[in-house]
């Protein structure tokens, strides 16, 4: 009744005349004085507090410097009205987003914000009321905190910095058991600590990681309700771009709970499968969300620098079983693939997974267990086949090709290295000495399947997909096209069971050989080589392709991608390869690339531009001897006009399905007839962009070259790139010697620095030693010429005493008893 009384009388005013609100704001305004009574403070902040909502403008320009004053004086004084005017306060600075207009009240808000900021002691007063244990002072706290940090952080942030025990305070927060306050200070730490490192390094230190991993656990882990998602934020905000804070937590035991999170052992043997109920898990949206942000900080670790191999190993090994041996959601495995660092450094082939493959017609709920395989053979049987061997590769969904094309984002890395690819172009061939054919691996068999004259999608795709991991193990390796040349593929059984991949088999048995009919060998040609099949299909391709309607879009986009990849193969095999352009040459490749360039659509510029410059390829590194020579494909390239070839090649550019590729981009494109079917498209890769930009003005000089003229290739020779390979290696083996090496004498450095130091304080103590034996000498000394004296002065005075006795003078009592006292003590 007294507050009820009290704002009625303060709304009233003395004469009981009505009153505008600006006056009564006034009125209320002048009680916020600190002259009055705590009583009537508190009433003219509960009234303030009812008018924000009308009167914001009128209310912050008046009462807000009065505002703040309570809020320094009384807040810790008395909870009541440190409730009322942190809500107030909160409303005048918070942005009404239901407002009629909202860009006036954003700039009122925002008026009011600045106002508050301009003294920081407000600030510093906010966070010392987050000591207080009253649940209204900290949660209206941390609002009106939250609420001047989306107005304006940096001026937050600043603040916080010269706070004392602002860090402290904060991480209080986060052992509050009231849900309601924790899950508000995770929100504010939030947005703290983003974009401003030395806050993100204050909280570290003073036990941030510690605290929110502990609500984590607490949570139940990625199983846990939203509030989990938001701790796993902050702690991505704390490490991201912040090396000195990923260090530290790299020294703590917090990384393998990143492991644990996911059910994978942090000390599982390289040997070992990881447990099943890691592989087959429930997955939800809300725990799809926690992992993916598990996930993410796993891979921030791997690519940052000061991981320990251990560590980068265990979080690898994590990543690859959980993208290739487990039945994580679509979108989680591409992220874990992408994840996985450029310079992949990881044992695929050494390295064992199980896969899984859902038994059809039960939803998910059962799963047979495959024969375990290397994670490489799993890897390229995910980018020929799709996830779970193509189960579910009659329609091809943007996510599915997304994780195809990472995963053949992480053979390209693999295979960047010389000698993994000629390792595994060498398996293709038949063994020294053996007179049986080689067992033909998947990829040779997706390579070399033939065109049927009715469209097969899924084994366009597998087809389409080999030639881009084919390519990436031609690609700068000279040696590598040496002996593809040399691969002769012949078949055995049919190609129904070569399509369903090496491992693919349920753990319980093969199947039973007794039913499989060995073909039988007549009179059979002489196997072709790869280049040769290569080049008849894609002569088939053109064949199929002329025959399909042109209404019937779909069907003619399944065979022109299926061209397109036949072509990037060869484009980039027969890059600088003379040989191989002499074989391709005499298979009849010239004639195949001559039609589709005179017979040109005007929608149509991927087709002619890419024979264009496999043309210009031919024919700039067309050097060995045969049929057809350079004056031959000279001839064609006259008559079919540079000027046309250039603008052919120039056009592939222009194309949105070349243009939606880039070094983080998968180039999955939606065409407008399948947009409601969610089905997405995959033309090219990075490697073959990257390959076409760097060599495209190349091809184009040579179109225009004298045929008796030498190769004009800007680009070095094989034996060039080669040299250059190695001594790229030589150089990045010096560096990391170099950089080894500099942490090594840093060390010693330092070591050197403390042990002067040491020498350096142990002349310092030594001169101190000298100066104190020095001066103890000096006082022995005086102490010793002190005592001569006195025996000398006691001596004369006894001589004086008995002369005075004997010249007959008085000599006082106290003297004889002195003196009798020294010869008593001379004579002890």
């Amino acid at each position: 009744m007294d507050f009820l009384s009290q704002t009625y009388i303060a709304l009233r005013g003395p004469t009981g005349a009505p009153q505008s609100a600006v006056d009564t704001i006034a009125k209320l305004s002048d009680r916020l004085s600190p002259s009055t009574l705590l009583a009537d403070r508190r009433a003219a902040v509960l009234a303030l507090k009812g008018l924000t909502r009308d009167c914001k403008a009128d209310v912050g320009d008046r009462a807000l410097p009065g505002l703040i004053q309570v809020l320094q004086d009384d807040a810790e004084v008395d909870p009541d009205i440190g409730k009322a005017v942190l809500e107030t306060l909160h409303h005048l600075c918070e942005v009404d987003e239901t407002a009629k207009d909202k860009e006036k009240d954003r700039e009122i808000s925002f008026k009011h914000t600045d106002y508050f900021l301009q003294d920081e002691q407000a600030t510093h007063t906010l966070f010392k009321l987050l000591h207080s244990s009253q649940f209204y002072i900290r949660y209206s706290t941390l609002q009106l905190l939250s609420t001047l940090l989306q107005n304006k952080r940096s001026v937050v942030q600043n603040h916080f910095l010269k706070a004392s025990n602002a860090a402290s305070s904060i991480i209080a927060v986060l052992e509050d058991k009231r849900e309601i306050i924790r899950n508000e200070s995770i929100a504010t730490i939030h947005s703290l600590t983003s974009q401003s490192p030395d806050i993100q390094k204050v909280l570290a230190f003073e036990g941030a990681f510690e605290k929110l991993f502990e609500i984590v656990t607490r949570e139940g882990g990625i199983e846990g309700d939203v509030i989990v998602h938001d701790v796993l934020r902050c702690v991505d905000g704390l490490l991201r771009f912040n090396s000195s804070n990923q260090s530290y937590f790299r020294g703590t035991s917090l990384p393998a709970l990143l492991c644990s999170f996911l059910l994978f052992p942090s000390k599982l043997q390289p040997q070992d499968a990881p447990p099943q109920e890691f592989a087959l898990q429930f997955w939800d949206p809300k725990k799809a969300a926690n992992a993916s942000l598990v996930i993410g900080i796993m891979g921030m670790l791997i690519g940052s620098k000061g991981s320990t191999s251990q560590e980068i190993h265990v979080f690898m090994r994590c990543l690859l079983e959980l993208a290739l041996a487990s039945n994580a959601p679509t979108s989680l495995k591409t992220q874990a693939l992408r994840l996985l660092p450029s310079n992949l450094a990881f044992p695929l082939a050494d390295v064992v997974v199980t896969p899984y493959m859902p038994v059809p017609e039960t939803n998910g709920e059962e799963w047979d267990r495959l024969e375990p395989a290397s994670a490489l053979d799993v890897l390229v049987e995910l980018v020929l086949h799709g996830e779970y061997n193509g189960l579910y590769g009659g329609k091809r969904l943007k996510d599915s090709l997304d994780l195809r094309a990472a995963a053949l984002g992480v053979f390209g890395n693999f295979v960047c290295k010389d000698e993994i690819k000629q390792a595994i172009v060498e398996a293709m061939l038949p063994h020294e000495g053996s007179t049986n054919a080689p067992t033909v691996s998947p990829l040779l068999h997706a390579l070399c399947l033939s065109p049927s004259s009715t469209l097969n999608i899924a084994d366009s795709m597998t087809t389409h997909f080999a030639t881009l991991l084919f390519s990436h193990l031609l690609s700068s390796s000279p040696k590598s096209k040496s002996l593809a040349r040399s691969i002769k593929p012949s078949f055995s059984g049919s190609s129904a069971e070569q399509s369903q991949g090496q491992f693919f088999v349920p753990a319980d048995g093969m199947p039973n050989p007794a039913n499989v009919t060995e073909p039988e060998n007549e009179d059979e040609d002489a196997p072709q080589s790869l280049l040769q099949l290569l080049t008849e299909n894609l002569s088939l391709c053109f064949l199929t392709r002329s025959r399909v309607d042109s209404v019937n879009e779909r069907e003619v986009r399944e065979w022109d991608r299926l061209i397109v990849g036949y072509l990037c193969l060869l484009v980039q095999w027969l890059w600088e390869d003379a040989k191989s352009v002499r074989e391709f040459l005499d298979a009849g490749g010239l004639g195949i690339l001559v039609e589709p360039i005179n017979q040109t659509a005007e929608t149509d510029s991927l087709i002619p531009g890419l024979c264009a410059f496999l043309l210009g390829v031919c024919y700039e590194f067309n050097r060995e001897p045969g049929e057809i020579t350079r004056s031959t494909i000279h001839a064609i390239i006259s008559r079919l006009t540079v000027d046309a070839l250039v603008g052919h090649i120039t056009r592939v550019r222009e194309d949105d399905c070349f243009k939606s590729v880039g070094p983080e981009c998968t180039g999955v494109i939606m065409p407008h007839f399948r947009a409601q079917e969610q089905e997405g498209e995959i033309w090219f890769d990075w490697a073959f962009v990257d390959f076409w930009k760097s060599n495209q003005y190349a091809v184009q000089r040579a179109l225009g070259s004298d045929p008796n003229s030498l190769a004009t290739s800007s680009g070095p020779s094989a034996e060039s790139m080669m040299l250059i390979g190695s001594l790229r290696d030589v150089i990045r083996a010096q560096a990391e010697e170099i950089d080894a090496l500099k942490t090594k004498l840093k060390d010693l450095s330092a070591g050197v620095t403390e042990v002067n130091e040491l020498k350096s304080r142990v002349e310092e103590l030594e001169s101190v030693i000298r100066v104190a034996e020095e001066k103890r000498k000096s006082v022995e000394k005086e102490q010793d010429d002190l005592l001569v004296l006195l025996d000398e002065m006691s001596t004369k005075r006894r001589r004086d005493k008995a002369r005075m006795k004997q010249a007959g003078l008085e000599v006082s009592e106290d003297e004889d008893e002195a003196e009798e006292d020294e010869e008593d003590g001379d004579g002890e």
